[in-house]
């Protein structure tokens, strides 16, 4: 193994994703039904969102998203809101479902550059989600292995949420 392995190799994986048409509706199953949560949710389009990508072109889109941890996996959920994207062409395509699997990066512009060199198809990307105007994410998929990888810079500080569920003092 190389002393810089690629970023699909290490560290590990740290996000479970799956698509839902409902966001809300979503956060309460599965909170309700497999105690996860809570799930803070976020609105994510431009202006907030920059550098958007799908499809290897330019392209704007939006989303709403939630997150919640459980031990050390981090579930999201998302929900497709307007333009073209990885979310909204698996949802006419299968309906809800699992999605994509997520790894934390330290040097994201280095990590998707390794992917890319590795073989591997950038889905869709954006930049610039954090309250500081931090934060990118990238999604990927390798001809050889049927999943789709998001490398994933997390923010220092994230926006105020749209809605915390369940609500505090619940």
């Amino acid at each position: 193994m190389a002393d810089d392995p690629s970023p699909f190799l290490t560290p590990d994986i740290k996000q479970c994703a799956i698509v839902v048409h409902d966001l809300v509706a979503a956060v309460r199953r599965f909170h309700a039904e497999l105690g996860i949560g809570p799930w803070t949710a976020y609105r994510l389009e431009p202006p907030i969102l920059k550098g958007m990508r799908y499809g290897g072109v330019d392209s704007e889109f939006s989303l709403r998203h939630a997150l919640a941890w459980q031990g050390e996996m981090q579930f999201e959920l998302v929900q497709p809101l307007a333009g073209p994207s990885i979310f909204a062409a698996h949802l006419e395509a299968h309906g809800e479902g699992l999605h994509h699997v997520g790894k934390f990066v330290a040097d994201h512009p280095a990590a998707v550059a390794e992917a890319l060199a590795a073989g591997f198809v950038e889905l869709q990307s954006a930049r610039g989600y954090g309250a500081e105007g931090d934060g990118a994410f990238a999604y990927f998929r390798h001809p050889a292995v049927p999943l789709i990888v998001e490398l994933i810079s997390a923010p220092r500080v994230r926006i105020e949420p749209e809605f915390v569920y369940p609500p505090s003092g619940d």
